[in-house]
């Protein structure tokens, strides 16, 4: 929101008061607390009539710093509140005459009395600064408050995330509104609202409000980055670390790990889609054309027509359309299929269960006690009250229902619209809860399924998120349009999201709205399949690759393919982010932060830290991407090539550009009809470019994520020494593009176009002469 109106002037009906200087500092209970007056005090006299700014700072983790400002401390406490981590860490304050300074792990602050003035550093290095006009209490037309926050935003430096945004991938220049809503992937809105932002400078900024942050990225004063929110208090939270990747750590640390989703749901998904028709013999006319034409599939989906019009959402079979859905789920089953239902948290007036939700207050009411209903998108529906335990139990019972059916996963759709107008069961503040419901109502869904299938096996497929929302994967972008310019867009979406704390993200293949010509959808079928999750799903017509052309068969089949080899690679690079919180789809400046031309790349990106992918998005079938500086090799052609600028190719449907970075280690599968089998049996590790004096290793699991050994090789004088501890596992090592072996101390050494094979079996440690 602006408050001013150019660089000297106030915007008419509004009043800013900003700290001036520091009066007074207190240091206790582990909280450094500053009271800063909004004049300067020249005698006594200016003590009076005068508003003044109470800030505190504080860490509840080593790197990290919570800011919290307010005007009028008095008012009553709001919820709900993000789930963030409690607690408070000391912080050694030291405040000498002009200057108090303290800090948290390597995050140090240094705060100016005179004027006011707070400088965060990482080590020595500034990451950003409060300058005197940084917090501020303002005064709006009608006597409402707000506080607004500024940061320093320096030469250089971009800005990203925010959630899953669409509009240009650095945020610089932007206002941005953090209110979700159902915009489709064409607009300026949003479905998961992240009030999170990341920085080149090695730094990112929590504000810790469900309800709508305004942020103003460089847009209203070009030089700051601006956040208000309404009312008398603003909190917020600065995150360090040594690098990006451990910044986005830490905000995991402090709002919440992604859990690990199980192994099945990386192979393809099909769906109904939506408003086509479908039954039983429509069900199984796909799957069984899929497995004729040797696609695999790991997943069907029933989208909303599995329950009767009108009546969504009722939970209940179509009888008419499938007349024996629990042994139609069974027959699916047989067939090694995971099955997935459509749902969402509105009950339509005509279904049967809108009475039973309203005579036991599980909907959200109005003022007077009515329920709140409206006819956008149900005719009369009802919205699920999930602040109320017994509607919480009310709503699992009837998602558990199916789940005894067979049901294994559910897709949590919309969440978004919301209203402000009503009154929730346990007093929630209706603009607080807006965004903060979409968290609520997949974590009733998530948890439920944690319960019933284990924690390994919970899996849902949302579209709503809000800050912590990445703890219930996964994730995917929304209503996109059957064009290249939307499958841009998507991109661009799951890149924001992927800075703001989510692990995976998918999209629908070919666009959700209208019809993709044969050529777009074979590009994005690539595209689809090297995303951590791929669903094949559309709005009015079907989905499935025949329809196309006989081509995009082709094209499917090597994609689903290729991707369940790679999955001991992407399933331990999931490991990885469930510990840490690293995404699995990665913009290129998480893994090259000192590279400047990638911190703007927003058509490509790392899946994982070794597969750098960039999707062909025109009818040329031109390939346009930079690679940084080193030695790539393509995983399909294995040519190598240098990096360190910008590549032009043209590429079949059956390629695109998809590196392997140097000094890199691909765990590979040896299956490729499924996407889950045990990773660690039969694999094969793929070195990639190892040059001299450098180390390369991975890891692989079991299909449950359970850690089963590691490789480890180092390149020094032409000599490859390579340490294992794969006991009792059959495995290979593949070097590519090295073509001749002088010596091997072990194993069976085959030769290939594409490189040396060694066949190992149990730990080893192996030299190698080349």
């Amino acid at each position: 929101m602006k408050f001013t109106d150019g660089f000297w002037l106030t915007r008419e009906g509004f009043d800013i008061h900003h700290a001036h200087n520091v009066r007074d500092v207190s240091i206790k209970d582990k909280m450094v607390t500053l009271y800063a007056p909004c004049k300067e005090i020249r005698h006594r006299g200016d003590t009076l009539n005068t508003p003044s700014l109470t800030i505190q700072l504080s860490s509840s983790m080593e790197n990290v710093i919570r800011v919290r400002a307010w005007h009028h401390k008095g008012g009553v406490s709001q919820t709900p509140n993000f789930d963030v981590k409690q607690g408070l860490i000391p912080l050694g304050a030291v405040n000498t005459k002009g200057e108090t300074n303290f800090k948290s792990g390597d995050v140090r602050v240094e705060v100016s009395h005179e004027p006011f003035k707070i400088t965060f550093y990482h080590d020595d290095q500034v990451l950003t600064k409060v300058d005197p006009k940084g917090v501020a209490w303002i005064q709006g037309p009608e006597k409402e408050s707000y506080m607004r926050s500024q940061l320093n935003l320096g030469v250089g430096e971009n800005i990203y995330g925010l959630g899953e945004r669409f509009t240009p991938y650095v945020k610089n220049g932007q206002l941005v509104e953090s209110w979700n809503e159902d915009g489709g992937t064409s607009s300026e809105q949003s479905y998961k609202n992240i009030p999170f932002y990341l920085s080149n400078k090695g730094y990112g900024v929590l504000v810790n409000h469900p309800e709508n942050v305004s942020f103003e990225i460089g847009s209203e004063a070009v030089s700051k980055t601006q956040f208000s929110v309404e009312g008398e208090m603003i909190e917020y939270y600065i995150i360090g670390g040594s690098s990006l990747k451990e910044v986005l750590s830490n905000y995991t640390q402090l709002t919440g790990t992604p859990a690990l989703p199980p192994a099945w749901s990386y192979g393809l998904w099909l769906t109904t889609s939506f408003t086509t028709d479908y039954n039983e013999e429509t069900v199984n006319h796909f799957i069984d054309g899929m497995a004729e034409r040797d696609i695999p599939l790991s997943v069907f989906h029933f989208d909303c027509f599995w329950m009767k019009e009108f009546e969504w959402c009722n939970f209940a079979w179509d009888r008419d359309a499938f007349p024996e859905p629990e042994a139609m789920i069974k027959r699916l089953k047989e067939k090694g299929l995971k099955i997935s239902l459509w749902i969402n948290p509105y009950i339509a007036e005509k279904s049967p269960l809108f009475e039973e939700a309203a005579n036991k207050g599980y909907l959200l009411k109005k003022a007077n006690g009515d329920v709140w209903q409206w006819d956008l998108w149900q005719a009369g529906m009802g919205i699920v009250d999930f602040t109320n335990p017994s509607a919480c139990d009310w709503y699992r019972s009837k998602l558990k229902t199916l789940l005894d059916m067979g049901v294994d996963s559910f897709k949590t759709d919309f969440g978004e619209r919301i209203p402000t107008d009503v009154v929730y069961h346990d007093g929630s503040n209706p603009k607080r809860m807006h965004n903060f419901y979409a968290y609520q109502y997949n974590q009733v869904v998530f948890d439920l399924l944690e319960e019933e299938r284990g924690k390994r096996e919970a899996v849902v497929f949302a579209r709503s998120a809000s800050v912590g929302g990445q703890k219930f994967p996964v994730h995917w972008g929304g209503d996109c349009n059957a064009t290249y310019e939307s499958m841009a867009e998507s991109l661009r979406g799951g890149l924001s999201l992927s800075l703001s704390g989510f692990g995976y993200w998918s999209h629908d293949i070919g666009g959700f709205e209208s019809t993709a010509t044969p050529d777009l959808f074979k590009r994005w079928i690539a595209f689809g399949l090297l995303s951590s999750h791929s669903r094949l799903h559309g709005s009015s017509s079907y989905r499935v690759p025949w329809l196309f052309d006989e081509e995009a068969v082709e094209v499917t089949k090597h994609f689903s393919k290729l991707k369940n080899s790679l999955m001991p690679y992407l399933y331990g690079t999931s490991v990885e982010n469930n510990q840490t919180g690293i995404p699995v789809m990665r913009p290129m400046i998480l893994e090259f932060a000192d590279d400047p031309n990638a911190h703007v790349l927003d058509r490509q990106y790392m899946l994982g830290g070794s597969l750098l992918v960039a999707p062909i998005m025109n009818e040329d079938g031109l390939g346009t991407y930079y690679l940084p500086h080193g030695r790539w090799t393509h995983l399909l052609t294995k040519e190598v090539v240098e990096g360190g600028s910008w590549k032009k190719e043209n590429y079949d449907y059956m390629s695109l550009p998809l590196y392997v970075r140097e000094n890199s280690i691909l765990a590979i599968g040896d299956q490729n009809s499924r996407s889950d089998y045990d990773f660690s049996k039969n694999v094969t590790f793929e070195i990639y470019e190892l040059q001299d004096g450098q180390e390369a290793s991975t890891f692989v699991t079991d299909v449950d994520g359970n850690y089963k050994g590691d490789i480890k090789a180092i390149k020094k004088d032409n000599k490859i020494t390579i340490e294992t501890n794969m006991e009792d596992l059959a495995y290979s090592i593949l070097l590519n593009c090295y073509k001749a072996i002088s010596s091997a101390s072990a194993g069976e050494i085959e030769t290939s176009s594409n490189g040396a094979r060694i066949r190992l079996q149990g730990s080893q440690k192996l030299e190698i002469v080349l």
